[in-house]
């Protein structure tokens, strides 16, 4: 049975204290924190593992060579890719999506267009837009509506035999919202399109199956899911990442070098040229068990309690608007105060020792749909409890009687 109070005990960093205040942590669909279970296996591999991998013929070599491996078969497991060699080690979402951008310069020409859509974060805005100066293709975008939903009869209309390239998020980091991206990818593959998802605000929430979706790429970054910073993976289907040129030269990623001609290696290590995070590597694959431990059914059961718990509490706050109000959302309320900046209240909420994200959230379109200049966004994770909420809630309180 799911308890909250024994999962808290496995974050050292929720015992602490912000100002004098026991910290609340609300900012978790930016980074969420790390249980001991994880900090464990980063201290372990420095304690005892620590060595270059893939190429050395010594003890430490190998031992750390195969916890890297096993690591990339876990991931590969949870989310149920065909292949390990489909999982690629990236430094997270951002770098898998400027990967399969720079691959796709090789693909596009002028008269094919990509297509957006409005709730996307600048990660997965701006890569294609620089792809597009570069290939002379066409930019698109799926137009949003006031709930913060996708408008589907647009992205039908958007969809042509020019369509290469659809990318969206599976879930909206500003809002929340969870896109129907069964249908964007049945809907895009019929127009002989590719699809990729950005699953970093998903994969904490939801266990996606690639297969399943036959979603032809798929990112994230660990940092959200329990593990470190700095580490990632994109899932690539095996034909496509065949065809993609790789991103980046140098050790690793080549079958043989001379100063005539270079061949490149197979797949996963084509596209992980260099050292890699290799501790990031193999605790993102104990954040990944560590996650599975708790399981993703009791994960969205207890987010979706608190999120429907949260949103009533904001709700009875007069002058307070909630943005982003799909009926379809995980566990993130985005808000502001009438006549107070997103900023201020933050600013009194840390005080408190509570911590939100304020801002556009690298979401600036979505800000300039509703035009205002940013949103208080709280985050919940299945770490978080009620009463932290009701703490929350007594702070906005608080920071709208002082700034009104």
């Amino acid at each position: 049975m799911f308890k909250v109070e024994d999962i808290r005990k496995d974050f050292p960093i929720l015992s602490r204290k912000v100002n004098g205040k026991p910290l609340v942590y609300f900012d978790n669909a930016a980074t969420s924190q790390t249980p001991q279970q994880v900090i464990d296996v980063i201290v372990d591999y420095y304690s005892n593992y620590n060595a270059n991998i893939h190429r050395g013929v010594h003890t430490l070599s190998q031992e750390a060579t195969d916890l890297y491996e096993q690591a990339r078969q876990k991931i590969q497991t949870h989310f149920n890719a065909k292949f390990s060699h489909e999982i690629i080690f990236t430094s997270g979402t951002t770098h898998g999506i400027n990967l399969v951008a720079n691959g796709f310069s090789t693909l596009l020409k002028e008269g094919d267009e990509i297509i957006v859509s409005a709730l996307e974060h600048h990660s997965n805005i701006v890569p294609w837009q620089m792809l597009c100066e570069r290939t002379g293709a066409t930019l698109k975008v799926i137009p949003m509506n006031e709930d913060g939903e996708l408008v589907m009869t647009e992205f039908d209309k958007l969809l042509s035999k020019n369509t290469k390239l659809v990318f969206v998020n599976h879930i909206s980091n500003a809002l929340g919202t969870i896109n129907p991206i069964e249908y964007i990818i049945e809907k895009t593959h019929k127009v002989g399109a590719a699809v990729l998802i950005d699953g970093a605000q998903s994969s904490p929430h939801i266990k996606p199956d690639v297969q399943k979706l036959n979603t032809d790429f798929y990112v994230t970054s660990a940092h959200k899911i329990c593990g470190p910073t700095g580490v990632g993976m994109l899932y690539g289907k095996e034909e496509w990442l065949k065809k993609l040129p790789p991103y980046q030269g140098g050790g690793e990623m080549i079958s043989e070098v001379t100063f005539e001609k270079t061949t490149y290696a197979d797949l996963p290590h084509k596209f992980e040229a260099g050292t890699p995070n290799i501790c990031g590597g193999i605790a993102f694959g104990a954040a990944i068990d560590y996650m599975n431990t708790v399981g993703f059914e009791n994960i969205a059961a207890y987010e979706n309690e608190l999120l429907k718990y949260g949103t009533e509490k904001l709700l009875e706050i007069d002058g307070l608007k909630i943005y982003g109000t799909s009926k379809h959302k995980t566990s993130v309320i985005s808000f502001n105060l009438k006549g107070i900046h997103p900023y201020d209240v933050g600013t009194i909420l840390d005080k408190l020792g509570i911590a939100v994200r304020t801002g556009h959230h690298c979401a600036q379109p979505i800000m300039d749909f509703y035009k205002i200049p940013g949103t208080i966004r709280a985050s919940f994770s299945f770490y978080n409890t009620k009463e932290e909420i009701d703490i929350f809630i007594e702070g906005v309180k608080k920071a709208k009687m002082m700034l009104s």
